[in-house]
């Protein structure tokens, strides 16, 4: 098994209470010991949970028989059914494989905008939301204690990219982090903060309907969040960036949310590709490969409830989560002989927390927006956590944060190291089909 978001550990449980313990060894390949709860990253970023409350561990239960590997998949030989492993000691090894689960999720989608991936920041890890955190409280610090006019304007100046469901409470929940810090600071006018949410789409979360993308845009702009449509990113430097429009903003906090792509590992197959996810069956295998099953983000999974032959799953917690029971299912019926079952859902719905009591939601078609979308959205994220320790700290902190507010604490994390996209996404480590062919010829197949 490749991944531990929601499709992967989705599976991994499933596999480990249905298979008895003489029928299968079960091994996760994964770089972080824990399933990270990607829907509250904005939340964590902006103070309201804190990182360990949505980064469930896989290894607090003892009935758990999973063996699991400390590292990142970066090539797949399907001929010689091995898997090539860089260790978080950046040791290389090579692992074969009987059945192969493939979810190694997506990583941020970056264009050729000069400047973007070295000053730009990522949304997409636990680090990446602590590290912003700290990044924007430092601002205001650095901000109170300047008394140049220019430095001011750009260390109080925010941008956002991407009007999708992550940039969108991004910008809502941090802008209200800003909003309430900005108190405690005497020496900072607040009208000298000022969020920027920008998206190429002519409209804020499309999914949503007209109605509910109207709604969440008046909510963010009530606020003061200037929301730019139709519009881009030309480049960026450390100090200010420019649109497409032509604008040019002062500012040293960039946030890059607009979209993901399919794990760089997929390519690394040699096989057929649908804007990078991997094409596999409504069955969630490979055409030609019975042992080798893609699902999640990383997967072109045929989205047999629509009713049109080339749509396919979009890349939701939602569909992770019930692909990844549905394969463990499938590889269960392949090792007893049995038959594939087609993979099945309606979408349930969209909800978006947009912080405090602003939130709009779409439940089963049913357009809600208030305190209604609030509790439907949290209590929809509340449920969806899988043990119920994490549920408690969720909770826990929701509540806490409510009653008292923030701190406004910075840690310090990573405070003179770089982190922006090019320091998290390590897209280079990834190996070409032929440097998998080459390794895995080199270097005999063991186990770690």
């Amino acid at each position: 098994m490749v991944g531990a978001g929601f499709a992967g550990v989705e599976c991994v449980r499933r596999l480990e209470r249905k298979l008895a313990p003489d029928e299968a060894d079960v091994t996760l390949v994964t770089p972080f010991s824990y399933q990270l709860y990607l829907p509250l990253l904005p939340q964590v970023a902006s103070g309201v949970l804190t990182p360990q409350s949505i980064a469930v561990s896989l290894r607090r239960s003892r009935r758990y028989r999973t063996r699991i590997i400390p590292g990142g998949a970066i090539g797949v030989d399907l001929k010689s059914k091995v898997c090539v492993i860089r260790t978080i000691t950046e040791q290389i090894v090579n692992e074969p494989y009987d059945y192969i689960v493939l979810a190694p999720g997506s990583i941020t989608r970056t264009f050729d905008i000069p400047g973007l991936t070295d000053h730009a920041f990522g949304m997409k890890t636990l680090a990446e939301a602590a590290y912003v955190r700290d990044h924007v409280i430092s601002q205001l610090d650095l901000a109170d204690a300047s008394d140049d006019p220019a430095e001011r304007a750009s260390r109080l100046q925010f941008v956002v990219v991407g009007g999708g469901y992550a940039g969108t409470e991004t910008a809502a929940c941090l802008q209200r982090l800003t909003h309430a810090a900005v108190k405690r600071y005497p020496r900072i006018d607040p009208s000298l903060i000022k969020w920027h949410l920008i998206d190429i789409a002519p409209k804020l979360m499309p999914e949503l309907g007209d109605k509910l993308g109207r709604s969440a845009q008046e909510i963010l702009r009530r606020r003061g969040i200037e929301i730019s449509l139709g519009v881009s990113l030309e480049k960026a430097a450390a100090n200010e960036v420019t649109f497409t429009d032509g604008r040019v903003v002062p500012t040293r906090t960039l946030i890059w949310t607009a979209g993901v792509a399919a794990s760089p590992l997929m390519s690394t197959l040699g096989a057929e590709t649908v804007r990078g996810r991997l094409a596999v069956t409504a069955e969630m295998n490979l055409p030609g490969n019975d042992g080798v099953f893609a699902l999640g983000d990383a997967a072109a999974v045929p989205d047999k409830a629509k009713g049109d032959e080339a749509a396919v799953c979009p890349p939701t917690a939602q569909h992770a989560m019930r692909q990844g029971k549905h394969v463990a299912d499938n590889v269960i019926a392949t090792l007893r002989g049995r038959p594939l079952e087609p993979y099945v859902h309606k979408d349930l719905g969209l909800v978006v927390d947009l912080g405090g009591t602003d939130a709009v939601s779409k439940p089963l078609g049913i357009e809600l927006r208030g305190l209604p979308a609030q509790a439907v959205a949290r209590g929809y994220h509340w449920s969806a956590l899988r043990t119920n320790v994490a549920k408690a700290r969720v909770l826990t902190n929701w509540t806490l944060n409510a009653l008292a507010g923030d701190d406004f604490v910075r840690t310090g994390f990573q405070a003179r190291k770089p982190a922006t996209l090019k320091d998290f996404e390590y897209t280079d480590a990834y190996l070409t089909p032929e440097q998998v062919r080459e390794q895995v010829e080199a270097a005999p197949k063991r186990e770690l």
